[in-house]
């Protein structure tokens, strides 16, 4: 029997944005399971609770049947061993992405030498988003249409009060 090649793909996802669902999709075309994994205590204030982050990828993301959406606390690499992970996935959109998440790839190697960072570049359309942009844009009243699935644009017009 092969073992399975399931991938991580942990981030915050406050707000999620059609970034995160582009490489969520091409992950799920690569590997035999994706588990998005929402970071619960990431010291960040939070827009959306876990909660609906959660709901929103999962509505997002259903069309992706390999794909599950769960939260998490605490080390990666000990939630990576906990679902029997040995990949984790992170984006890559400019050289200020790469310095930072070489060092978080090297910090889990160190903490666990048997799981692996795998970088994605996202497509072109979605190479400068950010949940901080999307946030920032909405913030100021500014149109999001194409930068987020339609779940996280209804949920964030909601909570502007103009649904």
């Amino acid at each position: 029997m092969s073992k399975r090649n399931t991938i991580i793909y942990p981030g915050s996802f406050d707000p999620p944005t059609n970034g995160h669902l582009d490489l969520i999709g091409r992950a799920a075309a690569l590997f035999d399971d994706v588990i998005v994994a929402v970071l619960k205590h990431d010291g960040k204030q939070a827009l959306f609770s876990v909660d609906e982050r959660i709901k929103m990828l999962r509505e997002a993301a259903s069309h992706l049947p390999n794909a599950r959406i769960e939260s998490f606390d605490g080390l990666l690499v000990d939630y990576a061993r906990k679902q029997d992970a040995r990949l984790i996935l992170r984006g890559i959109r400019a050289v200020s992405d790469y310095e930072y998440e070489l060092q978080m790839a090297l910090m889990n190697r160190k903490l666990s030498p048997n799981i692996e960072t795998v970088f994605m570049l996202p497509s072109e359309a979605y190479s400068y988003l950010s949940s901080r942009l999307v946030k920032e844009v909405w913030g100021l009243g500014g149109d999001i249409h194409d930068l987020v699935p339609e779940t996280v644009e209804r949920r964030l017009k909601q909570k502007r009060g103009n649904s």
